[in-house]
């Protein structure tokens, strides 16, 4: 069979990029090898589907810590607003969120998916699900794509869209590293991001605060030389087996990429309190101590933090839950404080690239063109998606790299296809 563009993999970027081909009156070729379509949308925003982000253009870019200023030039095609557009006009209405997040107004990830999978049969998009490629063979005219099934398919474009390695189960295996590679592209070092983090830390190892969330709180990745290389301000929790929650997924990279520098373990530091320095923290407990003397430390500092968290801070400075304030020293009151602004906690590992939600690395975007998505060393070859290495924060983030990096490649895919 011939085809002017085919697709490989149909998560957000994939479905776009069929979408995109198809628009420009393409025969286009979908294929995946899982049973269904979209299963990562499916899935993503607990369900519900965080489409893309509204924030401006700059904001949007400055979440994709990973490679994100690439995304100027494919923006300028195809960004955050048009995809908006887009699901309106497929009868799919979005409505804001916090921080900027987008969701389908009926709550259902699926309204999102069967929309696309619409609009793909409206363009007579073949589909092809339970379908692996076995391998691709680079032409000067043609491409050729080897079935598993031993079938072989000529085309002329093909788009590589088939993710990285976070989130197997959704198909995402990364199958297509090894077809970059073929092709002459580097793939740099894959690491988990977005990722739960491991802690050997006594207390965590005990279960001492498992399952206490921290909210609203700063918490911070310090490099070898204790100065902090990022700090991201939302909740958090203690698990069984060390910190997960949104300000942790967020660090996480941070963490990963200093592991990948022999640094371990790496420090993490949790600000309780963020809006508050240490002086006037002190200062407030000390005259209430000294107005309450004979009023129990515990009792006098209650409220502050959740209650499992206070107890083992005043554990930790060696303060019993009925000690007098008058008994406190200045130095135990010191430390306490210092923990509240300060509390540090050894992370050892992350999670495995399967448990995290994002890939970090990827085919280099060095080797790509930027306003096209086109390979830089393969004709009429073209990568969108997670297996670029790009990535960003969850909230929407990725999605819209995947979504644009998609739309810009099946466009251009068509135009190389006619021979344009």
């Amino acid at each position: 069979m011939s085809y002017q563009v085919t697709v490989i993999g149909g998560g957000p970027s994939g479905l776009m990029a069929a979408i995109a081909a198809a628009e420009q009156g393409m025969k286009t070729l979908l294929l995946d090898k899982g049973k269904k379509l979209g299963t990562k949308l499916a899935i993503s925003g607990g369900g519900r589907c965080n489409v893309t982000n509204r924030l401006p253009e700059d904001e949007v870019i400055r979440h994709l810590p990973g490679n994100g200023k690439f995304l100027y030039s494919p923006f300028s095609v195809f960004n955050n607003y048009d995809i908006i557009e887009f699901f309106e006009e497929l009868g799919v209405g979005l409505k804001e969120e916090d921080h900027g997040r987008m969701f389908p107004v009926s709550n259902k990830a699926k309204d999102v998916v069967n929309a696309l999978l619409n609009r793909l049969e409206e363009l007579n998009v073949e589909i092809r699900t339970k379908t692996p490629v076995e391998a691709i063979h680079y032409g000067q005219d043609d491409h050729q794509i080897i079935l598993q099934s031993k079938e072989k398919i000529s085309t002329r474009s093909v788009v590589l869209a088939v993710g990285g390695k976070a989130v197997p189960h959704t198909g995402s295996t990364g199958d297509g590293y090894a077809w970059a590679k073929k092709a002459g592209h580097t793939i740099t070092e894959l690491f988990p991001t977005e990722v739960p983090l491991i802690s050997k830390d006594s207390f965590i190892q005990e279960k001492t605060l498992q399952g206490l969330s921290l909210r609203d709180v700063n918490v911070s990745v310090l490099s070898k030389k204790n100065k902090p290389l990022i700090t991201h301000r939302m909740d958090m929790l203690f698990t069984h087996f060390g910190l997960s929650g949104p300000a942790i997924l967020r660090c996480s990279q941070f963490v990963v990429k200093e592991f990948m520098k022999g640094h371990r373990p790496v420090t993490i530091e949790i600000d309780c309190l963020p809006d508050r320095n240490e002086h006037s923290i002190i200062d407030e407990f000390y005259k209430q101590m000294n107005e309450q003397p004979r009023k129990s430390f515990r009792n006098i500092v209650k409220g502050i933090v959740p209650e499992r968290l206070l107890d083992y801070l005043l554990q930790h400075i060696s303060v019993k839950s009925g000690d007098k304030a008058a008994n406190i020293s200045n130095h135990q009151l010191r430390d306490f404080v210092n923990d509240l602004k300060h509390f540090q906690v050894s992370i050892h590992d992350s999670q495995p690239i399967e448990k995290a939600f994002v890939t970090g690395g990827g085919v280099s975007i060095k080797e790509i063109v930027p306003n096209t998505m086109q390979s830089k060393l393969m004709n009429r070859l073209y990568f969108c998606g997670e297996i670029l290495d790009i990535h960003g924060y969850t909230g929407g983030y990725n999605i819209t790299a995947a979504m644009v990096t998609g739309r810009v490649a099946g466009i251009h895919a068509a135009y190389e296809a006619m021979g344009t």
